[in-house]
């Protein structure tokens, strides 16, 4: 056990954290020389969304062997919208490296995850990344983080932290800001030395808990976690402990460690290690697995409350199964609980009407993730907004949840972004201004958060950086408002032509092109007023014996503008859905018939 290290790596979104992975794998010899891993960049990101935002979202195990130590190590979500995945692996390790930029310093989600990890006492190692910048300031990034431990309370222990300074994209790290380095040895040197092994448990019997999930088509369900005492082998009967406290009894069919990032099958393992376990085909995390029945289950870290929830929905649009082919409410409803066995903090719920699923989440960035995995799974699916989750104290006051709000604007944008908060009903809490931007922080409901991302984008013209976190349940706002502008709405099915579209886009923002097929209830743009308007954007030109003035005169149309899956869940109202195919995005009333939805309207009035 005295060579084993439990490490996790920890830091915001885009500060290098997987890149740093990348290079402790390359040069502690996991990889041949002659394999195509070897050159490969972001190694850890293998689902095909990781590589193309270039964030990690699913917290994912690997290992290495330098001289004679063994090293688990697990990458981490940034992003406090898969927080879930953060909270748990905690129960896993023994020590942490905190990466932060050399220039950006500590941000919000690096307060988030590691609270986390002081919370769970965990050793830290900071690692300043990306000091080869230009404009890098690694003294004064020190004082940050520094400052963030003492806000965190940490133990006077965890404040004397060891310091790495390192290019994780250049390969090197050294102790000393000055010092002369061009490999990763002074961080291999740091874990080793700074990092405790396993602690030494005082029974010898068997006992696991249950971090992680994996599926295999071959062997189920694989349960990962770290053993926290005893050994086990293959063959062995074992027992798990629902989270109920029901008991269950199975035999493991396969034992399971990492060497670099492949899978490779043990016979036995004993205490401290991290292992996969196969066995049982409904574990779940947070549960223990140990020798027999009498046994006490191990305390579990409680993960925070979901605060988003959006309705899910089969696609029952006139242009549904064109483009997809898994459309029927089972197969939806067994894709979104297949989801839940794998992410702790999903919720899926049915509803009184079938086909529609209400899921719970920690934010729309998470239900987004999974709505995009879905669509390239072949799935159509109809998705409404983002609504929160309110809750009512003992004494019936209306609840609802807060978020503390970072964000980083050019100088000149500032009026605008306040004004935008103050409309959203934030609570401006400090402002620090540096050479060309300014930091604001704010606490902001939930609610007013939903659609900000894309109000800061506009303004800022792309510059604006934000980040929130949950903070607390607090007392009801009232009423904040939603979008500004109405929509134009399609009155009738057809094909859309340059004829038409030419003169709806004097109303408002065209959302489509000509020559695409639409039906009567879809949004085919923003109108310039507050209120929606019919259009009719399949008109063709009348053909006649008369020669007329327009005769000759070119059709000028503005591109139309095209949202992601993110922003068009921020964008649509309440009476809203967006529908989710393979193909197409597109935007729809949730009552398609212009008749029905004005009695629909006039009945909730």
């Amino acid at each position: 056990m005295d060579h084993i290290r439990n490490i996790a790596i920890i830091a915001h979104v885009d500060h290098g954290k997987t890149t740093l992975v990348d290079q402790l794998l390359k040069q502690a010899g996991t990889f041949r020389a002659n394999e195509a891993k070897a050159s490969e960049i972001r190694i850890m990101d293998s689902m095909d969304l990781e590589r193309e935002k270039g964030i990690t979202i699913r917290a994912k195990n690997a290992a290495f062997r330098w001289h004679d130590y063994h090293v688990n190590i697990v990458d981490t979500p940034g992003h406090a919208d898969f927080g879930g995945e953060v909270e748990r692996i905690m129960k896993m390790i023994d020590g942490v490296l905190l990466v932060v930029d050399a220039h950006d310093g500590p941000q919000a989600q690096t307060k988030f995850v590691l609270k986390k990890a002081l919370e769970n006492g965990a050793k830290p190692i900071v690692v300043i990344n990306k000091i080869d910048r230009e404009n890098a300031r690694p003294h004064k990034v020190l004082d940050f983080v520094f400052d963030l431990f003492m806000e965190l309370n940490a133990t006077d222990e965890q404040l004397d932290f060891p310091v790495i300074y390192a290019s994780a994209r250049d390969g090197y790290a050294m102790r000393e800001i000055h010092d002369k380095s061009e490999t990763m040895e002074p961080l291999f040197e740091a874990i080793i030395k700074h990092i405790p092994p396993p602690a030494k448990s005082d029974v010898s019997y068997f006992q696991m808990l249950i971090s992680n999930l994996d599926y295999s088509d071959y062997l189920g369900r694989i349960a990962y976690g770290r053993i926290i005492s005893g050994r086990v082998k293959v063959g062995d009967s074992v027992v798990r402990i629902n989270k109920d406290g029901r008991r269950e009894r199975a035999a493991v069919t396969a034992l399971f460690g990492h060497v670099g990032l492949q899978k490779v099958e043990l016979k036995n393992a004993s205490e401290g290690d991290i292992v996969g376990l196969c066995g049982f085909e409904s574990a779940y995390i947070g549960e223990t697995i140990t020798d027999t029945e009498e046994r006490v289950p191990l305390p579990f870290v409680d993960i925070d409350p979901p605060t988003i929830s959006m309705k899910i929905c089969i696609n029952d649009g006139p242009l549904a199964g064109r483009e997809g082919k898994l459309l029927t409410a089972r197969q939806v409803r067994e894709r979104l609980i297949r989801e839940t066995l794998t992410n702790v903090s999903i919720e899926v719920n049915d509803t009184d009407t079938a086909g529609h699923f209400d899921i719970k989440a920690r934010g729309e960035m998470q239900i987004a993730i999974l709505v995009e995995q879905m669509r390239r799974e072949g799935f159509e699916v109809l998705v409404s907004r983002p609504e929160v989750i309110y809750r009512r104290e003992d004494d019936g006051t209306l609840l609802e949840p807060y978020e503390s709000l970072y964000v980083d604007v050019p100088n000149e944008n500032l009026g605008d972004i306040l004004q935008s908060l103050a409309w959203r009903k934030a609570d401006i809490i400090n402002m620090e201004h540096q050479t060309t931007t300014v930091t604001v922080q704010a606490t902001i409901p939930t609610r007013g958060l939903i659609g900000f991302e894309t109000d800061l984008v506009n303004a800022t013209k792309g510059h604006g950086i934000m980040s929130h976190l949950f903070k607390e349940y607090g007392p009801h706002k009232g009423e904040i408002p939603t979008r500004n502008n109405g929509v134009l709405v399609a009155m009738e099915g057809g094909i859309s032509t340059a004829y038409s579209l030419d003169t709806i886009q004097e109303r408002g923002r065209l959302f489509i092109a000509p020559q695409e097929e639409i039906y009567e209830g879809m949004i085919i743009g923003e109108n310039a007023r507050p209120d929606d308007m019919p259009v009719n954007p399949c008109r063709a030109k009348k053909l006649t014996n008369m020669r007329s003035q327009g005769d000759g005169k070119g059709i000028s149309l503005a591109p139309p503008l095209k949202m992601t899956l993110e922003r068009s869940l921020e964008y649509i109202a309440p009476d809203e859905y967006v529908e989710v195919t393979p193909k197409s995005l597109r935007l729809r009333k949730k009552v398609l018939e212009a008749n029905a939805r004005k009695r629909a309207s006039q009945k909730v009035m």
